[in-house]
C-alpha cells in the first residue's frame, strides 16, 4: 500500500469530480534553438550563386517599439514562376534575430501565380508569442498585382501597406510590429491558419 494519495481525487472515467488547484505557470522559449537552429544554413533559400538571389531583412519590433532579438522567422514562398512545389528549389527558410530583431533570409524574388501578387508567407515565433504568427511580406515594385491580390483585398485599406516592404541595396528590408494598442498604428496585420 503506498503512503502517498494522488494529488487529485477523480472518479475513473470522470474528470469533472476532480477538484484542481491553480494550473502551474508555463514558460516559453528561448528554447527554439535545441531543436530548430538550422546552423547557417537556413537562412538560405537559395545558393549564394543563384541568378537574381535577393537578401530579405525582417525586423522584429514589439509593443515598446524594442527589438526582439530572441525572434525567429520562418518564409515559405513560391519559385520564380510563381509555383509551389517545385523540386530542386527549397522554398523554406528559417532565421534567428540578431540584437537589433532583424532577421536575415537569402532568396530569390517568387513570381506570381495569376492571381496571387508575389510575396512571402511569414512566421514568426518569440518570447510571449505562445502560437506562431502568420503574416505576408508583398514586395512594392508590384503595385499593381497589389490591387488584384485577394488578401490584400480582404484587408482595409490603411492595413495593406503594412505588409509592403521597402527596398534596399541587395534586396528588401520589412519591419513587423507585433503589438499596438492603437487600432491604426502601425501593428503588423497577421492572419489565422
Amino acid at each position: 500500500m503506498s503512503d502517498f494519495a494522488p494529488r487529485y481525487a477523480v472518479t475513473p472515467g470522470d474528470q469533472s469530480t476532480a477538484t484542481f488547484g491553480p494550473t502551474p505557470s508555463q514558460t516559453v522559449g528561448p528554447y527554439w534553438k535545441i531543436g530548430l537552429d538550422w546552423g547557417t544554413d537556413g537562412e538560405n533559400v537559395v545558393p549564394a550563386d543563384t541568378p537574381g538571389r535577393v537578401t530579405v531583412r525582417i525586423t522584429v519590433l514589439d509593443g515598446h517599439r524594442e527589438p526582439v532579438a530572441d525572434a525567429m522567422i520562418e518564409t515559405w514562398q513560391a519559385d520564380t514562376d510563381g509555383r509551389y512545389g517545385t523540386d530542386g528549389f527549397r522554398a523554406f527558410a528559417r532565421s534567428a534575430a540578431d540584437d537589433d530583431g532583424t532577421a536575415v533570409v537569402h532568396t530569390v524574388k517568387p513570381g506570381s501565380d495569376g492571381e496571387q501578387a508575389p510575396h512571402l508567407l511569414v512566421g514568426i515565433f518569440a518570447r510571449g508569442i505562445l502560437d506562431r504568427l502568420y503574416t505576408r511580406m508583398y514586395f512594392p515594385e508590384d503595385l499593381a498585382a497589389h490591387a488584384t491580390d485577394p488578401v490584400l483585398a480582404a484587408l482595409p485599406e490603411p492595413q495593406r501597406a503594412k505588409l509592403v516592404a521597402d527596398k534596399s541595396d541587395d534586396g528588401y528590408e520589412w519591419t513587423v510590429y507585433v503589438q499596438d494598442l492603437d487600432p491604426n498604428g502601425a501593428e503588423t496585420p497577421f492572419f489565422s491558419i
